[in-house]
């Protein structure tokens, strides 16, 4: 027995920042973004989709660096990477933001801050590498979880959403995150088509957590946003696959 479906204006959804909102702010705070080719900054205002991590980290008496890498995902299939150094020049002083093109133009910029760069494992924590210390899979806030479950599942509109036995299980569900999802969309990323995918991770009274997949796309007759949702990321880069390729 699938969810009651109520037929509603389609919502938005909760979602992190879209990609022109993030490179702006990357731009904002960066001391040298000038520097940047306008050809490069062209391409990233219409990315499709974005993913930022940090690369490596150092924190020792109230000195830090720390690299990041963010990239975009382009219309084509193909993807931009650009490069962030955070530093403070003084002990507790606050934080300096510089923005490369290219991985060998940020080892440059921080080398020149007199960092240790391959630092023993012993002396861990001061520096802190992605390798040595495991990601949390979620980071949970309990923000009226149940009811975020409940309208996510109502504005999804593919006949194969979860169905009654989800729904209830969700009714429980005592924190949140939303995740965009990253990678490759194969033909989803063509013929003009808007696409976003998104994890809805929910924790359980008993600590237990579950996923959905949401796709946001304009793979439609006329052109409008439609949301499906999916018990898993593979059925759903599936379905927005088929989608794209009777697009055309």
């Amino acid at each position: 027995m699938s969810v009651p479906y109520e037929t509603e204006a389609y919502e938005p959804a909760e979602s992190p920042e879209s990609p022109e909102e993030h490179l702006a702010r990357l731009l904002g705070r960066a001391l040298n973004s000038f520097e940047l080719p306008d050809e490069v900054i062209r391409q990233l205002d219409c990315a499709l989709a974005h993913d930022s991590s940090l690369h490596s980290a150092y924190h020792s008496s109230g000195l830090r660096r720390e690299t990041y890498r963010h990239t975009w995902l382009l219309a084509d299939g193909s993807a931009v990477t650009l490069w962030e150094l955070v530093h403070n020049s003084a002990p507790g002083s606050a934080p300096e933001h510089e923005v490369y093109l290219d991985e060998e133009e940020l080892r440059t910029a921080a080398d020149r801050l007199g960092m240790p760069t391959d630092t023993p494992e012993a002396e861990l924590p001061a520096l802190m590498r992605l390798w040595a210390i495991p990601e949390p899979r979620h980071v949970f806030a309990s923000d009226d979880s149940a009811d975020h479950a409940r309208r996510l599942l109502r504005r999804a509109e593919n006949p194969d959403r979860p169905g009654a036995e989800t729904a209830a299980l969700l009714a429980t569900a005592t924190a949140h995150e939303i995740t965009q999802a990253f990678g490759r969309p194969g033909r989803a990323g063509r013929a003009g088509l808007s696409y976003a995918l998104y994890e809805h991770a929910f924790l359980l009274p008993d600590g237990s957590e579950i996923s959905l997949w949401e796709v946001e796309h304009t793979a439609t007759p006329d052109g409008r946003h439609m949301c499906e949702v999916y018990m898993s990321e593979e059925a759903a880069r599936e379905a927005m696959e088929r989608r794209a390729a009777r697009q055309g």
